[in-house]
């Protein structure tokens, strides 16, 4: 029908004015390394009891191993690495267990519950290189990427439904290709360089960790090399929630003069 409305601005006004009462409403919180001012989507408590529940759900589905050399220098390198936290992980009642997996991962959820897969204790190789991933995952908690990225996902989805509410009259097929368009958009050029900047903040900030427990922090650029040797990482770096293993190098040489700064 030529007559047809295609496009109803109101709605998409009306999520607009959603989106920005939430930003403007939402608490804020300041990065004790960076003294930086960000919005975040959860409070302390909520993200310490999240992190909690998952915790416990991934160590009741693991074969936690709960003595031997490897929990030890793994216990041994978080020990050094908690003080270096400061106020950041203050508050963090810190946690750590190492998990028969041979996943080449390891992660800290909020609060401070670390858990560690064998499977990248080869790669890590020795206590510098196993510094490197718990510093750089302890900082993501710390630095609070996760309360973070719930509230810029939050604004994303609001705008996208303002937008899918506008073009309910529209076409099916062009609707969809709109709101494609517009997905793509703000996937790749907002939410997934938030994703890799936090992944270089966390870089950055794990090598001042690993720096100041007495760690050389040129193991980082060691570990990420055995990394990249590992595989994986072929797509894009445009299309991914990482920096790309010679951008992540790259950005760590840059950083490492500030660590050793902080050295003891």
């Amino acid at each position: 029908m030529k007559g047809k409305k295609k496009f109803a601005i109101l709605p998409l006004l009306l999520f607009l004015g959603l989106a920005a009462f939430k930003y403007f409403s939402a608490d804020t919180w300041t990065n004790p390394e960076t003294g930086e001012e960000v919005k975040i989507g959860l409070s302390e408590d909520q993200e310490e009891a999240l992190g909690m529940q998952s915790y416990r759900q991934v160590l009741s589905e693991s074969d936690v191993i709960t003595s031997g050399p490897e929990v030890d220098m793994v216990r041994r390198v978080v020990q050094r690495l908690i003080p270096t936290t400061g106020d950041g992980g203050d508050d963090f009642e810190w946690e750590v267990n190492v998990v028969r997996n041979d996943q080449v991962n390891a992660f800290c959820l909020p609060g401070g519950k670390i858990v560690v897969f064998t499977g990248i204790l080869p790669v890590a190789q020795n206590e510098d290189g196993l510094a490197t991933v718990i510093g750089h995952e302890m900082a993501h908690a710390t630095m609070r990427h996760g309360a973070q990225r719930l509230f810029s996902n939050d604004i994303y989805n609001t705008v996208m439904q303002g937008a899918n509410a506008s073009m309910a009259e529209m076409d099916p097929q062009a609707r969809e290709k709109v709101l494609g368009l517009l997905g793509a958009g703000a996937q790749y050029g907002v939410l997934l360089p938030f994703s890799r900047d936090h992944e270089t903040e966390a870089d950055r900030i794990g090598l001042l960790y690993m720096a100041r427990a007495g760690y050389d922090p040129e193991a980082s650029v060691a570990f990420w090399q055995r990394m990249a040797e590992q595989g994986g990482g072929s797509q894009p770096e445009f299309a991914s929630t990482h920096p790309s293993h010679g951008t992540r190098i790259e950005n760590l040489r840059k950083f490492i003069p500030e660590a050793r700064k902080q050295m003891p």
